[in-house]
């Protein structure tokens, strides 16, 4: 969950004069950070910096290149810095008011996408920065996605995704289902706060920048998907599916909390990684 792991924080220069294939030799980061950082200093693309890697950067844009460079040293996440992170094929704004996109919450979206209609009813619950309800309405424009956060910071990320994107998205602010009783969808999709409370991962890495709230419950990292899984009888349409994304260890207990509240079909998927990062069911 986290970027590539940085060497240990120290201070970083570039000499005014220095070419930006000097930039890119010096950098104490992966090369692909390196390009990562100076294009967005540069504003140039990968092919840019290529075919322009002999031109003499100045004072201002070494001091540019520098600054990023430390801000990485330092341990904060590439999405943050460049203010921006792919997901399922589309670039999504990114701010400390979101968590980053994921490539392995792009398996919600998948499988969401595999059992919804083209006018499909679809809530997203704890939205964030929009990234899930945004690539479902994005690959299914008929469809009426309605997305929910507590987070009026998220919330507005989340609208300008969906205007960068053009997708027609209805955004709530609300606790869970509180906006959408009596409502009824064909398919829930939620990525809730799943990490136990005390986790050291939660000091670490990339994690120690994003918003905590949207990354533990603060208990035993179950507490939001119960909440989930108790509602969805109330907001699903007969035959509707609820998938959720969850932690590592958890598929075993997220699979009984749905049986126990009367779904069929239940079962999880795992992600790349081979890990079981997905259950549902069918109501």
């Amino acid at each position: 969950m986290t970027d590539t792991t940085l060497p240990p924080s120290r201070s970083f220069t570039i000499a005014p004069g220095s070419t930006i294939a000097d930039a890119l030799r010096g950098a104490p980061l992966s090369a692909l950070e390196a390009r990562i950082l100076l294009g967005h200093a540069l504003q140039l693309t990968r092919v840019q910096l290529i075919t322009q890697s002999q031109r003499v950067l100045g004072a201002d844009e070494c001091a540019r290149i520098a600054a990023l460079f430390q801000r990485r040293l330092d341990g904060e996440p590439i999405a943050y810095i460049v203010g921006e992170r792919e997901f399922y094929g589309l670039t999504l704004y990114t701010t400390t008011d979101v968590l980053i996109p994921r490539p392995e919450t792009e398996l919600l979206v998948e499988l969401a996408l595999e059992r919804a209609a083209d006018n499909a009813r679809v809530l997203d619950l704890g939205t964030g920065s929009g990234a899930i309800a945004i690539a479902i309405a994005y690959a299914l424009p008929e469809a009426q996605i309605t997305a929910i956060d507590s987070s009026a910071g998220a919330l507005a990320v989340a609208q300008r995704n969906a205007a960068r994107h053009g997708v027609n998205v209805d955004f709530l602010q609300s606790d869970w289902y509180e906006a959408v009783a009596g409502r009824r969808f064909d398919i829930i999709v939620s990525n809730p706060p799943y990490i136990v409370a005390g986790d050291p991962h939660l000091s670490q890495g990339d994690l120690r920048f994003e918003p905590v709230g949207a990354l533990t419950d603060h208990a035993d990292g179950l507490s939001a998907l119960r909440k989930i899984v108790d509602g969805a009888p109330r907001n699903l349409v007969p035959g509707g599916w609820l998938l959720m994304e969850h932690g590592y260890d958890q598929a075993h207990a997220v699979r009984s909390l749905l049986a126990a509240h009367g779904f069929q079909d239940v079962q999880s998927w795992k992600d790349l990684a081979g890990i079981e990062r997905v259950s549902g069911g069918r109501l």
